[in-house]
């Protein structure tokens, strides 16, 4: 496959490309050269920071006691669920 270098420096990567890295529009892409000149084109991967943002906040904060009873809460509900 091949692609053109524009004046601004710039390539369309391959459809094929594309599709077998599952990128989408807006997707960060990584560049590394090998010690040999050749160059691979891997997705950039998301600094921790950024993933942060990703999760939501609790709407309340627990105390280590109440997680301690959902913890048991809910593992008793899974035992009787298996021996049901």
């Amino acid at each position: 496959m091949e692609a053109t270098l524009t004046s601004k420096g710039q390539i369309t990567i391959p459809k094929a490309v594309r599709d077998s890295l599952k990128l989408h529009v807006g997707d960060r892409l990584e560049f590394l050269v090998d010690p040999d000149g050749s160059v691979r084109i891997v997705p950039a991967t998301r600094p921790v920071t950024e993933l942060k943002a990703l999760l939501r906040s609790p709407a309340q904060a627990l105390s280590l006691e109440e997680i301690d009873t959902v913890i048991a809460e809910r593992g008793a509900a899974g035992t009787r669920k298996r021996r049901a």
